[in-house]
């Protein structure tokens, strides 16, 4: 097992492999709750999406850990989610098993994509600067999303954003978390995170801002209203899917994923060292992980299953192989039957994880070359426009659109893969035509 995993190359052990891939699931495990308030709200059943988005998450962060090696859980991500129930399903007016079909379409070009190759040639195209700039971006990102879901940021109609109420329970918890993770962090603390996480809970269910479960395990519900019902139209309907609306539905699925996937393999592939003269080793089994996990998670019944950025947080706690993502794997097959147990951690237990992860991740600032203002300009734009347009696959667009022309304006176009160049345009066309 240390030797298949490359335990003594990577310089990790079992404990900090445990214990990286237990705060990763910690830092996820969220999704588990909210995924299925999400699709319910699409008319799909909470229960079945339940055991969809365990499932999903079993499948593809196996795959991650075992094929590709790499500490990066997956699991139905977040924004697809709510693009899917609100947007597909509740704008569009497609069925909620037309919207899993869009979702099965875009998993098997995903799969195609990863078995040429051509998406492990796109990320290693893309010039190690920006590299930079994204996992800083998602740093940002990660730090945003935990800080508004803490309520320690919260939105005004004045000034768009501003600081939340301290005197509420769960923002206090917060701030309580990253007082505790920055301590330990100083103090150089082993599993510093995974701690934070475990103490805001106690604290959190002590001072009774968390509730303390009613129940520790509960019945695993049928996944019988959403298995294989994305296929149903293929068999049965397929001119339904003959039209504009399911075409674009299948773009947006590919491009979000895509993106997000590729900034959030660089960002924590980079964060643990592994990546290797600017190139991703086993990039398209990690990219594979992902199609399949997308894939067979719309056949059992949920949106896009994409690589999380949380997985920054394990990484963090010390993981640096699959074995971390194997683990996490194996927690949300024990979920499954602790559903009222997992439901207690909420984001302001995980905000100070996310708080502290964006901190570190910020650090690859250092390497970019801000005297050079055509690297300066796409590296800016990329890093801010993901907190700023609440996407990371956003902020990729935009740092990617203006990196050929300020290199083409700086003289500096053979510097510039030609793989650059079509994403201009791939970008350019996306915000014109699809977002």
């Amino acid at each position: 097992m240390k030797k298949y995993f490359q335990f003594e190359e990577l310089g990790t052990n079992y404990r900090r492999e445990i214990i990286g891939g237990v705060t990763t699931f910690l830092a996820m495990a969220y999704i588990l709750a909210v995924n299925p308030n999400i699709l319910a709200a699409a008319g799909i059943d909470k229960g079945a999406v339940f055991v969809a988005t365990a499932l999903a998450a079993i499948v593809g962060s196996l795959i991650m850990g075992i094929l590709a090696k790499y500490p990066i859980a997956l699991a139905p991500g977040m924004g697809l989610n709510a693009f899917f129930a609100f947007a597909v399903v509740g704008a569009y007016g497609i069925p909620w098993q037309t919207g899993l079909t869009g979702v099965f379409f875009s998993g098997i070009i995903f799969i195609l994509l990863s078995l040429t190759g051509i998406r492990e040639t796109i990320i290693n195209a893309i010039p190690v600067q920006l590299k930079y700039a994204v996992s800083a971006g998602i740093g940002l990102f990660i730090t945003f999303v935990g800080l508004k879901g803490a309520g320690i940021v919260v939105a005004d109609k004045d000034t768009i954003v501003t600081l939340g109420d301290f005197t509420k329970g769960d923002t206090l918890l917060a701030v309580v978390g990253i007082v505790i993770a920055v301590i330990l962090m100083v103090k150089k603390v082993p599993g510093a995170i995974f701690i934070t996480i475990i103490a805001s809970t106690i604290i959190g269910m002590i001072a009774g801002v968390i509730e303390v479960p009613k129940s520790v395990v509960s019945s695993i519900p049928s996944i019988a209203p959403t298995f294989g019902v994305a296929l149903d139209p293929i068999l049965h309907d397929f001119s339904s899917l003959l039209n504009i609306q399911f075409l674009v539905v299948v773009l947006t699925f590919l491009f979000v994923d895509f993106f997000d996937t590729a900034g959030t393999l660089m960002a924590v592939a980079d964060k643990a060292g592994l990546v290797k003269n600017n190139k991703l080793p086993r990039a398209g089994r990690a990219l594979m992980a992902d199609a399949l996990g997308t894939t067979v998670g719309s056949v059992l019944g949920t949106s896009t299953t994409t690589a999380y950025v949380e997985s920054t947080a394990g990484v963090a706690a010390g993981a640096r192989s699959g074995f971390a993502a194997v683990v996490t794997a194996a927690l949300f097959a024990v979920s499954l039957f602790f559903f009222p147990v997992l439901d207690v951690i909420t984001s302001a237990v995980t905000a100070p994880a996310l708080v502290i992860v964006g901190i570190l991740m910020v650090s690859s600032l250092k390497n970019i070359e801000w005297d050079q203002f055509e690297i300066a300009v796409p590296a800016f734009l990329t890093m801010l426009m993901m907190p700023l347009g609440y996407s990371i696959a956003s902020g990729i667009a935009v740092g990617f659109i203006f990196y050929p022309l300020t290199m083409l304006l700086a003289g500096r176009r053979k510097e510039v893969h030609w793989i650059m160049y079509i994403l201009f345009f791939v970008f350019l066309s996306y915000f014109i035509w699809v977002r």
